[in-house]
């Protein structure tokens, strides 16, 4: 009988350490809704991932977990770190070759890349996100530190959103109201009201003249522009050459009277990138406000 009960207790035991594991492996797994739509669903935190959109690049590292990047897409340029780390090709069509060989657990992409479903057939799971806004930015950023087990990741996107918000207090009165156009490159496509360049530039109390309804960046048609005459133009260096040179533009005020805030590449990328550095881009916007504000 003692032996009996000495074999019922060892298969109970065997039992609950089985169900003890069992729990554990589900509390490492980790799951995601990506901008698809689609599941996805990861045994553990990633540990080798690549990333091949800037703005979810700099989330990652903004999460802590830069180490955790092996490879980016060749427009990934901050923070420094990433430098050093292999290319994978542009972010709408990069190389799978490439990216398979650096064997990541989870590949970040944008929704509009076409290389998704070539890498899930492959295996490997993809999380596609996009943000366009900054409500997207919180969205992704927590729905990032959900995923690689970063716990305070709602402190971080506070401090993130503090800091916007900060900079929009600290502009005088005198550059608010200012009606802005912001070139993104020179198709034109512009920022509108509709894109996290947009919202920025309304936390700082300017006015854009183009219009949500259009879509976040859309295709604007030169004459638009000069319809409505705004007071600033923003915009960055490698597409302000030959702006002033477009039909009716050179009697568009903000050129006629120097309120032309050309950006370098560098802070132009910051302001072009749904992420986190939003108050660097806001920080941007604000000095050009103040510079050319009457």
């Amino acid at each position: 009988m003692v032996r009996e009960g000495a074999r019922a207790a060892w298969r109970w035991l065997a039992v609950l350490l089985l169900a003890v594991a069992c729990l554990q492996a589900q509390a490492q797994a980790v799951e995601l809704r990506d901008d698809r739509g689609q599941r996805v669903l990861l045994d553990a935190p990633p540990q080798r991932i690549v990333s091949v959109l800037p703005s979810l690049t700099e989330m990652v590292c903004a999460l802590g977990a830069c180490d955790r990047l092996v490879g980016v897409d060749r427009y990934s340029n901050h923070p420094p770190a990433v430098l050093k780390l292999p290319r994978v090709g542009g972010g709408l069509d990069p190389s799978i070759e490439a990216i398979v060989a650096l064997r990541p657990d989870l590949v970040l992409l944008a929704t509009s890349s076409v290389a998704a479903d070539r890498l899930q057939a492959l295996g490997i799971r993809v999380a596609a996100l996009e943000p366009k806004n900054t409500r997207d930015v919180q969205r992704v950023l927590l729905a990032l530190g959900s995923v690689l087990g970063v716990a305070d990741a709602p402190q971080r996107w506070r401090t993130i959103d503090d800091a916007a918000q900060a900079v929009a207090q600290a502009l005088p009165a005198r550059a608010r109201g200012l009606r802005v156009y912001f070139e993104v490159n020179n198709a034109p496509y512009a920022a509108s009201e509709a894109s996290f360049v947009g919202e920025t530039l309304a936390r700082l109390g300017a006015r854009n003249i183009v219009p949500g309804t259009m879509g976040p960046f859309p295709k604007i048609n030169p004459e638009f522009v000069v319809r409505a005459d705004p007071d600033v133009i923003m915009v960055g260096d490698a597409t302000f050459t030959g702006m002033a040179q477009r039909p009716g533009w050179s009697a568009l005020r903000a050129i006629r009277q120097g309120r032309v805030c050309v950006f370098p590449t560098a802070e132009s990328d910051t302001m072009v990138r749904a992420g986190p550095r939003m108050a660097d881009a806001a920080a941007a916007m604000a000095r050009c406000l103040e510079r050319v504000a009457p």
